[in-house]
């Protein structure tokens, strides 16, 4: 925490330019739903690359986690870990649905 005057003021100009930021990186993401990039996934990546940059923002500097003890960072690097993970799970199934064409070829 800070303990003077110039601290906090100094806090309070850093939160005023990672609001700005935030708020840039907010219309470069409503600009970027109005480009067509050569494919679809390019668009969600991008998209997703952004809105990461943006939680990082926020989590490092409104939720303080730039001061925790690296216990949360592990924490945090797992749950990054799983969600992408989940993601990869995710693209897999979508590109390989569940068709058996013998199935439905044997019941007609």
């Amino acid at each position: 925490m800070a303990d003077s005057t110039e601290e906090i003021h100094k806090a309070i100009k850093r939160i005023k330019l990672i609001g700005w930021v935030l708020a840039v990186f907010t219309v470069i993401t409503v600009g970027l739903s109005y480009v067509e990039l050569p494919t679809h996934t390019m668009n969600i990546v991008v998209g997703m690359i952004v809105a990461a940059f943006k939680a990082a923002l926020v989590a490092l500097i409104f939720m303080h986690l730039n001061h925790e003890s690296p216990l949360i960072y592990k924490i945090l690097a797992f749950t990054t870990a799983f969600a992408l993970a989940l993601f990869v799970l995710f693209v897999f199934s979508a590109s390989d649905p569940l068709v058996f064409d013998s199935f439905y070829e044997s019941n007609k």
